[in-house]
């Protein structure tokens, strides 16, 4: 039986996948990133302490975890030892419980500049993306011309590899950015096998370790990058990520067989309403004082970037539609707590676009953007539900709002969580 479970994001990320991650990792013996790299930004509160994750699975405040860093993640060395150092005081000695893939691409120096430099020349269409170099680096791996971990064995053919991807990135920033390239290959060159001497004791197979764990019934939890309508296939393209950051991108995430990891409960995480960070068409946005004020009772503010996250009430056809693509056995809501505030509670159950109303999430932007949410508006309950515990002190208002979640998306509410700390959350199913 397969005892192994996937948290991702229901929405455009930010859902507090991460305090969900380190609540559940003590019933698991893996915990597993497998696709984006340091444009996500996972917080976790543990005491008076908080700590923001960008690569390392949030199973590593957890003792006795194996955390691991497979094939799908694009990781800049610099920054995977920065954040080693910040969970040091918690983590101790990263030999056997982080693991980090041969088959990993690197971020460079290059992919940032080429990330900066593209994303000024949309001017008005930009995405919004982090500036961390991910799509460059993404770009690199599909063209043939990346990096991964395991070429750094081999310090002549890993220059030989540094050259001419600089040299193509050179040629970029030359011939279509019109800005000349600067970075010092050398000093690229030998500061990378610098930071590689510091994390060589971790590197491992890690598509053999899982198959393995998965064999012999270990518990795998799988935490999830970003969100579904920020995946590069199924989201609001191109006003997405750069990898498949839905539960589809599990098994060329981690290198792990399909039937394998098909086996495995999938639950997605939605905030009790939406937001999300970066461009891109947003129909529930608010963009009045109801907005703000989700913002400001959320704290809605990015974890890598500190923006501050664009706000709307919480969206029944998005989450349907992820739903049904990640095959979710659960819903996780998060953030229930912020709707205290609220006399009345909205929720988009299906778009207006045309003079017709659609309840499936349409593929093309020019179509969603004229899309105008319909809405039913539910009745608020005025009462604090910040660090509730049991379900049974939930107000009948509160009930209502799940119930109406679990019948529109077919799908049932697992868990609440009540506020940020590791002790607020409610179990239901």
């Amino acid at each position: 039986m397969n005892n192994s479970l996937v948290i991702l994001g229901s929405q455009w990320g930010d859902e507090g996948k991460g305090k969900i991650v380190d609540l559940l990792a003590p019933d698991y013996d893996y915990v597993v990133r497998y696709q984006g790299g340091s444009n996500a930004g996972h917080t976790v509160i543990v005491g008076n302490k908080r700590y923001a994750l960008h690569l390392i699975p949030s199973g590593i405040l957890h003792e006795g975890k194996k955390n691991l860093i497979t094939n799908g993640v694009v990781i800049a060395l610099e920054e995977l030892i920065n954040e080693m150092q910040k969970v040091k005081d918690v983590a101790g000695n990263f030999e056997g419980k982080l693991y980090i893939s041969d088959r990993a691409h690197i971020v460079f120096p290059h992919h940032k500049l080429l990330d900066g430099l593209s994303e000024k020349s949309k001017g008005k269409d930009k995405v919004g993306t982090t500036l961390k170099g991910i799509g460059p680096a993404y770009m690199s791996k599909y063209a043939r011309t990346g990096i991964r971990i395991a070429d750094l064995y081999d310090p002549v053919y890993f220059r030989h590899r540094l050259e001419s991807s600089m040299n193509e990135a050179k040629e970029i920033a030359e011939k279509i950015y019109g800005v000349s390239f600067n970075l010092d290959i050398n000093k690229i060159y030998f500061e990378t096998l610098k930071m590689f001497e510091k994390i060589e004791y971790l590197i491992a197979d890690t598509a053999l370790m899982l198959d393995t764990a998965l064999r012999e019934g270990k518990k795998v939890l799988f935490e999830g990058a970003q969100g579904t309508m920020l995946d590069i296939d199924m989201g609001t393209y191109p006003y997405v990520t750069s990898s498949n950051s839905s539960a589809l991108g599990l098994c060329n995430g981690t290198g792990v067989s399909p039937r394998l990891i098909g086996q495995a409960k999938v639950y997605g995480v939605s905030k009790a309403y939406v937001t999300r960070v970066g461009a891109g068409p947003f129909p529930t946005e608010l963009n009045d004082g109801f907005g703000q004020k989700l913002r400001d009772e959320g704290h809605e503010y990015g974890t890598t970037t500190g923006r501050p996250r664009r706000c709307g009430w919480l969206d029944l056809v998005a989450l349907r539609f992820a739903a049904r693509i990640n095959g979710m056995d659960g819903i996780i809501i998060t953030k229930l707590d912020v709707l205290d505030h609220f006399d009345e509670i909205k929720v988009a159950v299906a778009y207006e676009y045309e003079g017709k109303e659609i309840k499936e999430f349409p593929a093309s932007l020019k179509i969603l953007e004229k899309c105008k949410p319909v809405y039913k508006t539910l009745k608020g309950w005025h009462t604090s539900t910040k660090g509730l515990k049991d379900k049974n002190q939930l107000p009948d208002e509160a009930w209502e709002f799940i119930k109406f979640i679990e019948e529109e998306t077919k799908t049932p509410v697992v868990m609440l969580s009540t506020g940020p700390e590791r002790s607020e959350y409610i179990w239901i199913k």
